[in-house]
């Protein structure tokens, strides 16, 4: 699986990430990091990658467009370091892979994952 992690996480997770052998981006470290929600999302279609964020508005954008993929994870836990961050997506990607690879909106909060499977209906 490859993640696309948006700007307000850390870009040392995706260092992390990378050295554990999960292929790994952050939008900064390829000119995304000023860049609308909805090109981050073409990005992370076009490059078959998992968008992690913590912004809601990724989760609009799904439901508008329509759109089969690609999946988002949404962090709703603050505070998160980049090494507690890097376990949670560890976690998330091991007990969701198939959903995930199927496309779906996940949002991640304490204790908690919630799965939509992508189209979202309207």
């Amino acid at each position: 699986m490859k993640l696309l992690l948006d700007q307000g996480l850390p870009r040392s997770a995706a260092a992390l990430l990378r050295r554990i052998g999960i292929d790994t981006v952050h939008v900064g470290e390829i000119g995304l990091a000023q860049t609308e929600d909805a090109a981050i999302l073409e990005e992370a279609r076009r490059s078959a990658r998992i968008v992690i964020t913590l912004d809601a508005d990724f989760h609009a954008l799904m439901a508008i467009s329509g759109a089969a993929s690609p999946s988002v994870i949404r962090i709703r836990i603050e505070g998160l370091q980049s090494a507690a961050l890097s376990h949670l997506l560890q976690d998330i990607l091991s007990s969701c892979r198939k959903e995930l690879e199927a496309g779906v909106i996940a949002t991640v909060q304490p204790g908690r994952v919630r799965l939509r499977r992508l189209p979202l209906r309207r």
